[in-house]
């Protein structure tokens, strides 16, 4: 009994120290840290091009005019004969004198004078 007393009376009284962490750690928060940094620059630079390609097409659909050549989302190429709030008239036939009415959001494009009808597909 006297062997463990004097044992007991040796023993640290501090507790032992929790083991440390490696220095690399700090290294698994990278990761997802870069990941989500990765989600939030997509989703600001999708967000830019929906407002500049909405900006663009306003800017087309106020600048149609008479006589304007135009590419519809159907692939109807004609000439602009009327424009309104929201509808445009389109001569489609030059000898049948065809006219067409769309909804200007339609317009997908105005073709260039010089610009031939199989290259705006």
């Amino acid at each position: 009994m006297q062997l463990f007393l004097s044992l007991l009376a040796q023993a640290p009284t501090n507790p032992p120290a929790p083991p440390t962490t490696p220095a690399g750690g700090g290294a698994s928060l990278l990761l997802p840290a870069f990941l989500m940094a990765m989600v939030v620059f997509m989703f600001l630079s999708a967000r830019s091009q929906k407002k500049r390609e909405k900006r663009e097409r306003e800017t087309m659909f106020a600048g149609l005019a008479r006589s304007d050549r135009v590419l519809t989302v159907g692939g109807i190429v004609g000439t602009v004969l009327s424009v309104k709030e929201t509808e445009v008239v389109l001569k489609v036939d030059e000898s049948n004198n065809t006219k067409m009415t769309f909804v200007k959001t339609s317009i997908q494009r105005v073709l260039k004078d010089d610009e031939p009808a199989e290259a705006a597909s």
